[in-house]
């Protein structure tokens, strides 16, 4: 397809590549030239990047200017280093003036000052740099000009905390720039209207055209099954090292994806074992070094890789043409995140893309499945749209201070333009506002905390420009947990380690990190310093890294339980498993919840299969074996997975309803949230995200321990003198939405008492023996852990599918 209004550069430059313009691209630039905001949805390598770009490019062949033209807004530093190859060359190509630059965290500050005097046409950038420049005076000048504003890969952090910041600074950008038109682009999106409406100006879905790009071939989506049988326990996929690996041996190039950062070192190791070919393999995650992950990236683009092990930090948009397989160790968790991975391999539209997906065991095949089904049928994850984050408004205000001095109503009737926040009521924003004038009542006493000022006309500005100054070292949403660097002795650096995990190390202690086997030699505040060493190694433990299961996917394994029919699909071990437990026990239909209760080895059991994910399992066992202690029934433990949460004890259960009635949320759930650790960790990352506590002070930084006992000590005034400050509120929406899926535990707890089916066996039944298996894996010797799971794990089996 030719149009004779694509600008000469542009047109020729498709001619000489033997490219015509795809229709969505074209699409697109009908939407600029029209004046409207656009959302593109389009699979990966259909050009989704150029189609953002294309009006931008028209317009700056046919009306040059000096001034910033296009702001570039993507989730991942890197994904922005990539735009700004793919997209410079093309320009480079074109012969055509028009001048790119890249602005993150890991820009020189030089040129981070010379941007904001003399900016490019093309900036690319993150939410929270983009923050970080509206909080200078001169943003009113630099960005007075600006046209478009392109948010690349939008369904990965919109409904997130960065999404909250993202829209509130496109609101300030549309109040200094009226005429700005929004763009966002996406491979995987549910549920597009509820996208338009978080893009548009006011949440005005109508002023957001929708564009959507040609499908593509679909993809090759296969399930490896290993040389034995299905594994009964485990969550990684790691039996299938050598078939991963003859897979590598088999493609050009293979990146194999893993759902922790833990895994992906484990899973590296594992490959470089069975690497007879000796075939050049890299490991990729986000606690490397920025130079450890750019020297990967740049092997991979080169083509010097032919495997790369990574995580979630390539999950988005790097467009490496060569990669020909992806490979998912483990069960995906969900179907939009499968298709985006899948989407990594073969950037062209009309070949198809090849996957393989490793299920770590019988569960997981069965969510394996579900998942290929569901890629199959086009069905993707719900995107769930919430209120805007509190802590995230306070930081905002804070920037939108250090710019200029504001007028109450008229930044509130800004913020309000921002979807996320067009509930705020006057009472909760003058909470806010009051929080970051001085702290809020309980510590409004202290000079530290007092950063705002109000004027006799009612003009709000910063008090001393040291807490300007502050801002902006101390801006920013992503809080890590506490990390420590991994270094050599001779100061070369290869990376970060939770201090959860740094604190069980000890000198001559031994852990796989970068790829490498590391002995520790000594353990300062911020650092472990190691040497190379050929001994075996534990693996680092990251924190947070649990994926939860998407409901989408747990409803199809739901589905596959109650219908018999499906079950001639699945490998023979998992159909005879899925038979015996037919026989021995029942089949919850989809709306059921089934609880078994048996005995062994001296304690009573109790296994619920609902399905809600291991987060809220996590969260529903302690609730549950606190309820146990105060009936009596002497609980030992819990364990859970994605499906199913067993509790055991010494007494059995006889009335398991009793235990998951709806007021477990309002007695024990705000009982052990307070007594426990998870609203202080949630408290601390709102304090830092707020500016209430500085992660860094001019010319150092403070480590994770001072930053706890600064949190811990304000928490704990506050929740003494001050229980309803706005911090506290913002902790507790972080405890109940992020940290234990409290409302799919609300959900689950909703329908217990009308669903529960509930079965009293004398023996342990198939359906319980994967759960089961992870009683004692924490007390099992480093190193023989997987031996005495295997044992084990047969051992229940056994017993389980005995059908006498």
């Amino acid at each position: 397809m030719s149009r004779p209004d694509l600008p000469a550069p542009v047109a020729d430059w498709f001619a000489a590549k033997g490219w015509a313009p795809r229709r969505h691209q074209l699409e697109m630039l009908d939407v600029a030239r029209a004046g409207a905001h656009g959302l593109l949805v389009a699979t990966t390598g259909a050009g989704k990047t150029l189609a953002g770009f294309l009006p931008t490019l028209a317009e700056l062949i046919e009306h040059p200017t000096d001034g910033l033209h296009t702001l570039y807004v993507s989730p991942l530093k890197a994904l922005a280093v990539d735009v700004q190859r793919n997209l410079l060359t093309p320009v480079a190509e074109m012969g055509v003036d028009i001048r790119i630059e890249t602005r993150t965290g890991d820009t020189p500050s030089d040129r981070k000052a010379r941007q904001r005097i003399k900016p490019p046409n093309i900036l690319l950038t993150t939410p929270e740099s983009l923050s970080l420049l509206l909080s200078y005076p001169d943003s009113f000048t630099m960005f007075e000009g600006l046209k478009t504003i392109v948010v690349d890969e939008v369904h990965a952090f919109a409904t997130g905390k960065r999404g909250d910041l993202l829209s509130l600074c496109m609101a300030r950008l549309q109040r200094i720039a009226p005429d700005l038109r929004r763009v966002a682009l996406s491979a995987t999106v549910a549920d597009p209207d509820g996208y338009r409406a978080w893009l548009a100006p006011d949440g005005d879905i109508d002023t957001v055209t929708l564009v959507q790009g040609e499908a593509g071939a679909p993809p090759n989506v296969a399930i490896l099954l290993p040389q034995g049988r299905v594994p009964w326990s485990g969550h990684s996929g790691r039996y299938a090292a050598e078939q991963v690996m003859a897979e590598i041996e088999l493609h050009k190039t293979t990146i194999v994806f893993c759902n922790t950062r833990a895994l992906a070192e484990l899973i590296f190791q594992d490959l470089w074992k069975v690497n007879a070919m000796n075939l050049p393999l890299g490991v990729h995650h986000g606690s490397l070094s920025l130079e450890a992950r750019r020297k990967v990236e740049a092997a991979m683009a080169d083509g010097r890789l032919r495997g790369l092990v990574a995580t979630a930090s390539l999950d988005l948009g790097v467009d490496w043409g060569d990669v020909d397989c992806v490979i998912q160790m483990g069960a995906p968790k969900g179907s939009s995140r499968l298709l985006q991975r899948i989407g990594r391999s073969n950037h062209r539209l009309d070949e198809p893309s090849e996957a393989i997906v490793v299920p770590g065991n019988r569960f997981e095949y069965l969510e394996a499945r579900a998942a290929l089904d569901a890629v199959e049928a086009g069905e993707l994850d719900a995107d769930v749209f919430r209120m805007g984050a509190l802590d995230v408004l306070a930081q905002h205000i804070m920037a939108c201070a250090c710019a200029a001095p504001f007028e109450q109503s008229s930044l509130l009737d800004e913020i309000r333009s921002a979807l996320p926040y067009s509930a705020l009521t006057d009472t909760l924003f003058d909470q806010v506002l009051g929080f970051v004038r001085d702290g809020g009542y309980a510590l409004k006493a202290y000079d530290k905390f007092k950063r705002l000022t109000q004027d006799a006309d009612g003009i709000w500005r910063v008090s001393l420009p040291k807490f300007v100054a502050q801002h902006r070292l101390n801006a920013g949403i992503i809080v890590e947990a506490t990390m420590l660097s991994v270094r050599f002795a001779n100061g070369r650096t290869l990376g970060r380690v939770e201090e959860a995990f740094a604190a069980t190390l000890s000198p001559r202690d031994t852990f796989f990190f970068a790829g490498l086997s590391l002995e520790v030699e000594r353990i300062d505040t911020e650092s472990i310093v190691v040497r190379a060493t050929s001994r075996p190694a534990r693996i680092p433990s990251y924190g947070g890294a649990r994926m939860p299961l998407s409901t989408n996917l747990a409803d199809r394994v739901r589905h596959f339980l109650a219908e018999p029919e499906q079950w001639r699909r699945f490998p023979d071990d998992v159909r005879e498993w899925l038979e015996v437990q037919q026989v021995r026990s029942v089949m919850p239909h989809p709306g059921q919840l089934l609880v078994e209760t048996f005995p062994r080895e001296g304690r009573h059991y109790m296994v619920a299969y609902s399905f809600e994910g291991w987060n809220a399992h996590q969260s529903l066992g302690m609730l549950v074996t606190r309820r146990m202690e105060t009936q009596g029934l002497k609980p030992i433990g819990f364990v859970s997975n994605d499906y199913a949460l067993a509790c055991y004890g010494l007494t059995p259960i006889t009335d398991p309803a009793a235990l998951f009635s709806r007021d477990i949320l309002e007695d024990e759930f705000v009982d052990w949230v307070q007594q426990s650790s998870l609203l202080k960790r949630a408290f601390r990352e709102v304090a830092v995200i707020g500016g209430l506590v500085e992660r860094q002070i001019p010319g150092k930084r403070k480590t994770g321990k001072q930053v706890s006992f600064s949190t811990d000590l304000i928490y704990d005034v506050l929740r003494k003198y001050e229980p309803g400050h706005v911090l506290l509120q913002a902790a507790w929406a972080d405890a109940r939405a992020r940290m234990t899926d409290v409302g799919r535990l609300a959900d689950l707890l909703d329908r217990a008492a009308d669903t529960m089916l509930h079965v009293d066996l004398e023996r342990i039944s198939p359906l319980a023996v994967p759960v089961l298996t992870l009683i004692g894996r924490e007390h099992v010797a480093q190193g023989l852990a997987d031996d005495a799971l295997l044992i084990e794990a047969e051992t229940l089996a056994a017993e389980a599918m005995r059908l006498d």
